[in-house]
């Protein structure tokens, strides 16, 4: 016999692949497991299973993309709720922000290139579409 209690409770521990899911790190528990079997998810510097369990306090690294970011498990949840209680879950390392936002801050520039300041003509076009081999 369940209690109410027992129900509002928050486990002690939860598995990796569904805190991240629940934590809306990733779309589906199954996107979360693929991550994790891909090594895209490291707890505290090794590679982790899907099903480990996690409890508070530990620090874990996540591979998103062009981002990594660097999480310390702050809450633990088995449902998947609203962003603003799943933003709750976890608390997310100065460090890896300012990381994060200088890569994409360098990958902007690099993408900007030399036509960062100015529109291409009709010429400079032309060539930017030869590199890209539509034209021969």
């Amino acid at each position: 016999m369940v209690t109410d209690n027992q129900t509002s409770a928050a486990p002690a521990r939860v598995r990796l692949d569904k805190w991240l899911w629940a934590a809306r790190l990733f779309k589906t528990r199954a996107l979360a497991k693929a991550a994790i079997e891909g090594g895209k998810v490291q707890i505290d510097g090794t590679k982790a299973k899907a099903s480990k369990e996690i409890t508070l306090g530990i620090e874990m690294t996540v591979r998103q993309g062009w981002d990594e970011k660097t999480l310390t498990v702050t809450g633990l949840s088995e449902q998947r709720r609203g962003a603003s209680e799943a933003q709750h879950l976890y608390s997310e390392t100065e460090a890896s922000i300012k990381q994060r936002l200088a890569l994409a801050e360098q990958r902007k520039l690099q993408a900007a290139g030399q036509y960062a300041h100015d529109k291409p003509n009709k010429k400079d076009r032309r060539l930017r579409q030869a590199m890209k081999g539509r034209f021969e």
